[in-house]
């Protein structure tokens, strides 16, 4: 299958790509440049025989020129894996208005703009898979994480009415949940611009810090929480057949990943009865 994958510069964008191509998928992965930092890594996923295209999910015309490119590029399209994304940590009200616009522009709005550039071709085909890199805070919320918890929350939100309003085009819409792995995206957190309201806070501002040396802690003792459990199981959904692929794909081996799955399965039963009610349900199933 053709695969475009954004943010392939690092983290689970990075290692999809490389396990698609592994799989005999024909795959286009996106950065903001392939020079500069990310030279070397662009390197390997050439080496890899991934192609390139330089892509910025903030900006609407890089979008549509790198989604043509890349349709161009491998003679059409069969996937886009809305991937691209930063993460936050720190105090919610130290991060500023500009602060939050900047992670929403990347996290939400980049995947809208994806995805209007992308569906013209898709209706067009009558069929196409979209896949949403979401997290396990886009299902609940964790303290000093507020903005990305809300920006993966209206993410899900974005992917629940695509399922909806896609799905009788013969386009199929799914979510995957990871939870916190050991990746660059841990490495490039961003921190709130606005310090000048720490002191208020008096010894709680000890408490992120605290807080996420407990969890890299977490990590390092479990090696089960491999990032490359990501991208296997991404592997695993497109080896199911269309429209048969499970909406949500819970990833995680940290004890929370059981609790979401559970949630996810109410809220699947609730979701269909509320549908049903109104009977629209049939716009939950993708259209063959």
């Amino acid at each position: 299958m053709k695969v475009l994958i954004t943010g392939a510069s690092g983290g689970f964008g990075y290692l999809i790509s490389k396990k698609l191509k592994a799989d005999g998928h024909e795959v286009v992965g996106t950065m903001r440049t392939t020079t500069g930092k990310n030279e070397t890594v662009a390197s390997e996923l050439n080496s890899a025989g991934i192609q390139l295209v330089e892509l910025d999910v903030t900006k609407s015309e890089s979008v549509d020129g790198g989604v043509k490119k890349a349709i161009e590029t491998l003679g059409g399209l069969d996937i886009v894996i809305n991937n691209a994304g930063v993460g936050v940590f720190g105090m919610q009200e130290h991060f500023t208005p500009d602060d939050m616009q900047y992670l929403f522009d990347v996290n939400v709005f980049g995947v809208q703009r994806v995805n209007r550039a992308v569906l013209p071709h898709f209706r067009a085909q009558g069929k196409g898979t979209i896949i949403y890199v979401s997290s396990l805070l886009g299902r609940m919320t964790l303290p000093f994480y507020g903005p990305y918890n809300a920006s993966k929350w209206a993410l899900e939100a974005l992917a629940e009415n695509y399922r909806t309003e896609l799905s009788g085009f013969g386009i199929e819409s799914l979510i995957v949940e990871p939870g916190g792995f050991p990746t660059t995206f841990m490495d490039n957190l961003i921190r709130p611009s606005d310090k000048t309201r720490d002191e208020s806070y008096g010894e709680f501002m000890n408490a992120p810090q605290a807080m996420f040396d407990g969890f890299e802690e977490a990590l390092n003792n479990n090696p089960e929480q491999r990032p490359e459990k990501v991208a296997d199981d991404v592997s695993d959904l497109l080896k199911k057949p269309f429209g048969e692929r499970p909406f949500r794909t819970v990833v995680d081996k940290m004890g929370m990943g059981e609790h979401i799955n559970n949630y996810n399965d109410v809220l699947h039963q609730v979701t269909h009865g509320i549908y049903s009610a109104f009977g629209t349900e049939g716009m939950l199933v993708v259209k063959k």
